[in-house]
């Protein structure tokens, strides 16, 4: 059993073996931070630690099943019963054995961020509130906030400041929001994902007797990604480990990228000042990079105040220079990347999915695709709809949960006119609005409708609802008695939504119905896998513990699809905990890179820089870093200058001729931000007699322009006119500029002179 212990260093190996006590293990980018943690565990286990006594929190389900796959393989089936999991997963788990202390059943529904804002909008219309003013947005993300700061109800309502901060925002009624939302939500018998983080805590805090059953049950508690805690998930975790204090941490400073989800940094800063007798560990050695990429982090991230101080190195060799790319625009960015990125399939014999594009905002993939797509690179989005975010899925979805739970009020309003069967929106109100006055939920009145006549609930109206009533409870037989495929396959037939997207035979019904199928597929495959267990008690695998692993999925649990020779496209969020050969981070600009809204405190840029130095950790043979001297940002065309983060690189990592070939001083402009865009601080790399200097430069009226025309521009020199497209003032122009090479300028911007002995 000690044999794994040699595939460590001497640092991972102290590391591993110091399982008594509070542990801080600060693991810097591709120092090894999972294989620590997986050993750990194992060697807990080959120790004679019961796997039953040990809880592991990861940031992503399928980080979770990785892991424990791994530790099986070390120390034999036993680990499988490791409580493993996400923290909303495993507190999910225990909320569902003590649903009944908060008022709740096992079954509860477990609310997406979806069905979050419909009741939002919901409660919206019924106080007769201002959708623009009470954006659902913003009332989610501010009940969100203080449940993860623990603010209940009654607490929001008597705390002054946030009650000052609500009526000077213009939005008083929040706390009236607050309260209703929650009491919604309890009447649907249903949680969102703050509640599984809240409700954990007041469980933990008002029945000492759950307090003392989990402290006992968990004697080893470890937590990956530790930077990335918010508040709530912090003070659970300190409750849990209070009783033996067998509290591991892992994680790394200089990649908590998440404050805007509510993450706080002190969690990880402040550690040691909860935890005295505290034993840390740096892993600083970093396997995944050459030496450029790794001095350049370092170079990055040394200009943080906040951090807590290590120096990571590799072995690695020292490997390309960084590639520093200046285009003109974001259209010619995204032209340049894809160039390299041929030129180095080529070159390097590499895959498509050897290569990343990483960006600022979704919305900088554009250009990329563009370019890909006109080089014929494959490509593929991340953060894109999720499978299960699909409305066809949503809606067969919403039948499954409120065949398991009646009382999801948002499950009924999506399905229960769908597909039509008669039951139209003012009936649904009516359901509504007597739910709400007799404090019930839509199920109880649509189950009850002798108690609802003076509400109009008789007749016509009346047979349909009960009629619907009536379904539902056949399904929900039906969900106890069969499997999860035989009942979701009933389901799917009998409610009529295979038979109405089978009938849309447009292209996007066809693939709608075959999404379906695909669901369906999901769920047979569950039906088939062995069975979970959980405290040695087997789960069976019907539709709703499908159901419930469905609830708790997030997009970095996605499989790969098969066809995964990609371009992988993303935001630098989506891309943590990720590595590619070569990586491209574009759009290097002020205000985009570092964000303008990150520019009004130190603590929200040096996030920013955070973001920066995972970016550039990503890559491991090879980085290029692109940035454009203008850019189109909401639909205007605006000049850009390069990022203060790059001057935060030493010349000496830096491949600069990608700037400007003829440049002798390519780094010293890049320095000059201030005066980066003057025409004088550009290169000239073209000269003719016939050159008009910058003092008398007039751009002449290009309505007329044509095909052979010798032009001028004052930043790329001399050109001809190879192409003349559009009606004018929308009129595309391609150009060949001797020094610059072939542009294609839209006229009414582009400021050309035209040499009139052409």
């Amino acid at each position: 059993m000690e044999d794994y212990l040699k595939d460590l260093n001497d640092v991972q190996r102290l590391a591993v073996e110091a399982v008594e006590g509070p542990v801080m293990i600060i693991a810097g980018a591709g120092s090894g931070k999972t294989r620590v943690l997986t050993y750990r565990i194992a060697h807990l286990i080959a120790n004679g630690v019961d796997p039953f006594n040990i809880l592991a929190l990861t940031f992503t389900n399928k980080a979770a099943k990785s892991m424990k796959e791994k530790i099986i393989k070390l120390v034999g089936k036993d680990a499988s019963n490791i409580w493993m999991g996400t923290f909303h997963s495993i507190f999910a788990r225990i909320l569902r054995v003590e649903a009944e202390k908060l008022g709740y059943t096992s079954n509860f529904t477990i609310y997406d961020t979806d069905d979050s804002k419909s009741l939002i909008k919901t409660i919206l219309q019924e106080q007769q509130l201002d959708d623009k003013r009470y954006k659902p947005d913003a009332v989610l993300n501010r009940i969100s906030s203080a449940k993860n700061n623990l603010y209940s109800v009654k607490e929001y309502m008597e705390d002054l400041q946030l009650q000052s901060d609500d009526i000077q925002s213009g939005k008083p009624k929040m706390g009236l929001l607050y309260e209703l939302y929650t009491k919604r939500c309890f009447n649907s018998n249903a949680m969102d994902f703050d509640d599984l983080l809240y409700k954990t805590y007041v469980l933990l805090r008002d029945y000492p007797e759950a307090l003392h059953k989990y402290q006992h049950k968990f004697k080893y508690v470890l937590v990956d990604e530790f930077q990335d805690t918010n508040f709530a998930q912090y003070v659970v975790i300190r409750k849990l480990a209070a009783m033996h204090e067998n509290i591991c941490v892992v994680g790394d400073d200089a990649q908590s990228i998440y404050a805007f989800r509510g993450a706080n940094i002190q969690n990880i800063l402040n550690f040691s000042k909860d935890y005295p007798d505290l034993q840390t560990f740096k892993l600083e050695q970093n396997y995944r990079s050459t030496k450029n990429i790794v001095s350049v982090a370092n170079n990055i991230i040394v200009n943080n105040k906040a951090q807590l101080k290590k120096q990571v190195w590799t072995d690695n060799g020292i490997g390309e220079k960084i590639r520093l790319i200046k285009a003109l625009s974001d259209n010619e960015e995204g032209n340049m990347v894809a160039h390299y990125i041929f030129l180095s399939k080529v070159n390097n014999r590499l895959a498509n999915k050897d290569f990343a594009v990483l960006y600022r905002t979704n919305a900088q993939s554009r250009s990329i695709e563009e370019a890909l797509r006109k080089s014929n690179i494959p490509y593929r989005i991340f953060g894109g709809l999720s499978f299960y975010k699909r409305k066809e899925i949503k809606d067969l979805l919403a039948y499954f949960r409120l065949s398991i739970n009646h009382n999801d009020e948002e499950a009924l309003k999506r399905i229960i006119n769908y597909p039509t069967r008669g039951i139209g929106k003012t009936t649904v109100e009516k359901v509504l609005v007597a739910a709400d006055e007799s404090d019930k939920n839509a199920w109880h009145v649509i189950t009850n409708l002798k108690d609802y006549r003076a509400q109009g609930m008789t007749g016509a109206v009346a047979e349909k609802l009960e009629a619907f009533a009536t379904m539902i409870k056949s399904f929900s037989a039906v969900i106890k008695t069969k499997t999860a495929w035989e009942a979701a396959s009933h389901i799917a037939k009998s409610c009529g939504i295979l038979k109405d997207l089978y009938d849309d035979k447009t292209p996007e019904g066809v693939s709608r119905y075959e999404n379906i199928q695909e669901l369906l597929n999901a769920i047979n495959e569950f039906s088939d896998k062995p069975q979970a267990t959980i405290d040695g008690e087997l789960i069976p695998n019907t539709l709703d513990e499908f159901v419930k692993d469905v609830a708790l999925l997030t997009d970095a649990d996605k499989d790969d699809p098969e066809d995964n020779d990609r371009v992988s496209l993303m935001t630098i969020h989506a891309a943590k905990g990720l590595e590619f050969p070569e990586v491209f981070v574009v759009g290097l600009e002020e205000n985009l890179f570092p964000s303008q809204m990150s520019l009004n405190s130190r603590a929200d840029l040096e996030e920013e820089r955070r973001l920066f130095y995972v970016a550039v950790t990503r890559a491991q043979n090879k980085l290029t870093l692109a940035y454009a001297t203008s850019r189109y940002r909401w639909g205007n065309l605006t000049s850009c200058e390069p990022s203060r983060f790059l001057e935060e690189i030493k010349e000496e990592h830096l491949e600069t001729e990608f700037i400007n070939p003829k440049s002798k001083d390519n780094f010293n402009i890049l320095k000059d931000r201030n005066s980066f865009n003057k025409p004088e601080n550009i290169p000239v790399d073209f000269m003719k007699d016939k050159l008009t200097t910058a003092e008398d430069f007039v751009a002449d009226d290009t309505s007329n322009l044509q095909v052979g025309m010798d032009v001028e521009h004052q930043r790329f020199g001399m050109g001809k006119v190879l192409m003349v497209e559009g009606k004018y003032p929308d009129t595309k122009a391609t150009i060949f500029f001797h020094a610059a090479g072939q542009k294609q300028l839209l006229l009414k911007f582009a400021k050309l002179k035209i040499h009139k002995d052409s």
